[in-house]
């Protein structure tokens, strides 16, 4: 199957970057927002960040312009085009908004596409559920920043084809990601080795054994982290790094993946990291 005109369903930090690197490589790119405005604000977030490439030299003016060409803003997975080739989910880490996604998609998209979701825990198998192509459903997810990092994660569900995933692998080749191929488990690989350290930094602070930056400082120093877990997690959202806690949590029903009470209660108070201006730092 030859891949050419792809859908991404949200245009938030990770849909924007997903249609921005296929944008980038030439395909055709629906882009669905639920309004103008937030449509308007992932085409605007493209453009910023193809501006971080012209001046790092990655590529030039014509090239973004190209690029922006080859996006379409689209209000409402309704209006979505029937004849795209791949539909990728990129919307909140929610199974069961995700669910209902696919339930209205798989009435409008062509039966031979490929849907994926962007998930970074939640069940590929359990969201192929709803989309009456199970063979042809599997996860891309995509680390943040998109246009930046070069890893996808590829999961196959339990019905998910070696053609569909052929398929996936060859266009993460085009992208000039790296593929690594995943089975179907809570938190798949980045995730379940990722989160529990997060969350285990997170304990050492709530016991006051250190800092936030004492604690980030023994990783980024120590162990060659790039950042710290906690300059991390807020990066991250602290609302999706305890939405994926509580995925390995169930999913596993093994303690170790409980979520560090300072998380819960930071994320109820709407301490959420960057996004919100503060979580274990002060933006």
């Amino acid at each position: 199957m030859e891949i050419k005109n792809i859908s991404v369903i949200g245009g938030g930090t990770m849909g924007n970057g997903i249609a921005h690197v296929f944008a980038l490589k030439g395909f055709n790119v629906n882009l669905i927002e639920m309004n103008d405005e937030l449509a308007k604000k992932a085409l605007t977030m493209i453009s910023i960040n193809l501006d971080r490439q012209i001046k790092k030299n990655i590529i030039n003016e014509t090239e973004k312009s190209k690029t922006l060409n080859n996006i379409k803003a689209v209000v409402g997975v309704e209006n979505i085009q029937e004849n795209t080739d791949l539909v990728i989910e990129a919307i909140v880490e929610n199974k069961d908004a995700k669910l209902s996604v696919f339930n209205r998609l798989k009435a409008i998209i062509k039966s031979d596409s490929i849907f994926a979701s962007n998930t970074s825990s939640i069940s590929i198998t359990e969201l192929s559920s709803s989309s009456n192509r199970p063979d042809k459903f599997i996860g891309m997810h995509f680390m943040n920043p998109v246009p930046v990092m070069k890893l996808i994660e590829i999961i196959r569900g339990y019905e998910t084809s070696d053609e569909t995933y052929n398929a996936i692998k060859d266009l993460t080749l085009r992208l000039d990601k790296v593929p690594v191929q995943v089975q179907d488990y809570p938190g798949f690989i980045s995730n379940r080795i990722l989160m529990p350290m997060i969350n285990e930094a997170i304990f050492a602070l709530m016991e006051n054994v250190a800092s936030a930056e004492d604690i980030d400082a023994v990783m980024k120093l120590g162990m060659s982290h790039p950042m710290g877990p906690l300059t991390l997690a807020d990066f991250i959202g602290l609302d999706v790094c305890l939405a994926i806690l509580n995925v390995l949590y169930d999913g596993f029903n093994d303690p170790k993946y409980r979520p560090c009470p300072l998380l819960k209660k930071m994320v109820a108070a709407g301490k959420l990291g960057r996004k919100s201006g503060e979580g274990f730092y002060k933006y």
